[in-house]
């Protein structure tokens, strides 16, 4: 199965099947995906992405974004949700190049995972309950849909290793985020060299953080976001083969 799907406008849409699980199963291919903004679909982008069968598609924008850059064409052909899990708006692009990347964005990973528990849950709860393969993204697929990512993969009970690695995949697509943005910003100096960057560090950061702050990452699903276990149970039975 291949993870990256490749279209001509979105540069980081990836299926999430394949990592294995604590006890040795698989998290199923073809079920949960992730992306950039898929308000760039257009003509042939639009039939490839018809010919997974979405059913459900989960906006993780604010939404004067959705208004400025457009959501997934003909929303009424899926379940649409838009939760806006992000509180505190920040432009990347002009961040202070001297300040350590990682940490700063991961301390902004901090802030979302803080201030977005209720649309976090949503969206969780949302992905289990759904009734055919779903794909939840943000703008470029990176901070807020690796956010989700990693709390959803943390559910399943996928290692720590690979949900690092899942993170930093989207560097295969940074050059292509800087270039968006640069056609997008033409008069417009990228000051900060941490846009589009998604090491592993960043990940591992946030992972730490969550434990240090709520006992495990576990705990901070169960107890902060309050997923309770039935819903950890359809998550595992919609996204796990052999369930």
């Amino acid at each position: 199965m291949k993870r990256h799907i490749e279209f001509e406008r979105l540069h980081n849409f990836r299926d999430l099947g394949g990592y294995r699980t604590g006890d040795g199963r698989m998290v199923a291919w073809g079920r949960l995906y992730r992306s950039d903004s898929l308000g760039k679909l257009r003509g042939r982008d639009w039939n490839r992405f018809l010919g997974l069968d979405i059913r459900t598609v989960i906006d993780l924008r604010y939404p004067w974004e959705i208004e400025s850059k457009g959501a997934v064409p003909e929303p009424e052909r899926f379940c649409y949700a838009n939760f806006s899990i992000e509180h505190r708006p920040y432009d990347q692009a002009s961040i202070d190049p001297n300040l350590d990347p990682w940490r700063y964005l991961a301390d902004k990973f901090a802030e979302v995972a803080a201030d977005g528990v209720e649309e976090i849950r949503q969206v969780i709860e949302l992905i289990a309950d759904s009734e055919g393969p779903t794909v939840f993204h943000c703008a470029s697929g990176k901070d807020r849909t690796g956010l989700i990512a990693a709390l959803v993969l943390t559910a399943l009970d996928v290692s720590e290793e690979q949900i690092l690695a899942d993170f930093a995949l989207t560097e295969l697509a940074t050059p292509l985020l800087i270039e968006e943005w640069q056609e997008a910003h033409p008069n417009r100096e990228l000051r900060w060299p941490g846009y589009g960057r998604a090491p592993a560090q960043i990940m591992r950061f946030v992972l730490d953080d969550l434990a240090e702050a709520h006992g495990s990452v576990h705990r901070y699903i169960s107890e902060e976001l309050g997923i309770e276990e039935h819903t950890i149970e359809k998550l595992k039975f919609q996204l796990i083969t052999g369930m």
